[in-house]
C-alpha cells in the first residue's frame, strides 16, 4: 500500500487535469453567457433562457472542481467521489453543448477529452492504495 505522503503520479496529474478542466468549464460558460444574444445559439438551446441556464451550469460545475481539484492533491477520498461525479456530469453537458451548440465547440470537445481522461486517472490502482492510505493515515 502507498505511504500517504507519496503522492502517485496518477493524482498529481488527475489534480491538475480536474483544475484544469473546472477552468475549461467556466471559460466556455462565459463564453456561451457572452454569444447568448446569438440567435443561431438560442436556436440550439430553445431560447436565451437556455444558453444562459447552461452557460451559468457550466461555471458553477466549473468553480466547483476547481475547489475540489486541491482535496484530491491532499488524497481525499470525498474530494474523489465528489470529482468523479462531477467530472461525469461535466462529460455529459459537455457532449451535449459540443453537439447543440454547431459554431465553434472545440472548448467542449476539450472539456470531453479531459473530464475522460481524469475519470480514468482517478480510479487506477496505485491512485486507489494512495487515497486508501491518506484516509488511514488521517484517521
Amino acid at each position: 500500500m502507498a505511504e500517504a505522503g507519496a503522492r502517485p503520479i496518477t493524482v498529481a496529474i488527475v489534480a491538475v487535469l480536474a483544475f484544469l478542466s473546472g477552468v475549461v468549464d467556466i471559460i466556455t460558460g462565459l463564453l456561451l453567457m457572452f454569444d447568448a444574444g446569438n440567435p443561431e445559439v438560442n436556436a440550439a438551446f430553445g431560447g436565451s433562457g437556455g444558453a444562459l441556464a447552461s452557460a451559468i451550469g457550466s461555471m458553477l460545475l466549473g468553480v466547483v472542481v476547481v475547489a475540489l481539484s486541491f482535496g484530491i492533491w491532499l488524497g481525499r477520498w470525498v474530494a474523489r467521489m465528489i470529482v468523479s461525479v462531477l467530472q461525469a456530469l461535466s462529460l455529459i453537458h459537455s457532449l451535449f453543448l459540443a453537439v447543440a451548440y454547431m459554431g465553434n465547440p472545440i472548448g467542449e470537445w476539450a472539456s470531453v477529452l479531459v473530464s475522460a481522461v481524469v475519470l480514468i486517472l482517478l480510479w487506477t490502482r496505485p491512485a486507489s492504495a494512495y487515497f486508501r492510505a491518506s484516509e488511514v493515515a488521517a484517521q
